[in-house]
């Protein structure tokens, strides 16, 4: 069985029967079931969520790690306060203009520039550092 995390998509491949299941995935798709028998997809199963639709893996725990420490810095929240990728910038009690200067932050530490198309749709630390993993990727490409 193989996992992979970010928010919170699950894969699952299991023999002899080879069935791959995604599920709770990401925003927009809540399952996706796929069942191969017999070399033929004997069914697929998709339920839409009135969301956007994006497929993203989970960025490097030392991407997340320097997002967290980012984040924690600029909201000024203290060392026992817990940030994880599940967290919400309104749960960390972050406004318009924290969320700006948090963006600010991560094109200084990574050396990116966030368009605010896609810094608007910034939920979660998660997003944030997916977002930003993709961002040096194609830095990194060109």
């Amino acid at each position: 069985m193989a996992s992979i995390t970010g928010t919170a998509v699950q894969v699952s491949f299991r023999l002899p029967r080879q069935s791959l299941q995604v599920s709770n995935g990401f925003s927009g798709l809540k399952s996706v079931t796929f069942s191969r028998q017999r070399k033929s997809f004997s069914s697929i199963q998709l339920q839409r969520a009135p969301m956007r639709s994006q497929i993203s893996c989970a960025a490097k725990p030392e991407t997340l790690d320097k997002v967290c420490g980012i984040v924690k810095k600029q909201l000024a929240l203290s060392e026992d306060t817990s940030v994880t990728g599940k967290s919400t910038f309104a749960e960390l009690g972050a406004d318009s203009l924290d969320t700006v200067e948090i963006v600010m932050g991560f094109e200084e530490e990574f050396g990116i520039s966030v368009e605010e198309d896609s810094a608007q749709h910034i939920q979660t630390v998660q997003d944030a550092a997916d977002l930003i993993e993709d961002l040096v990727e194609k830095k990194c490409a060109a």
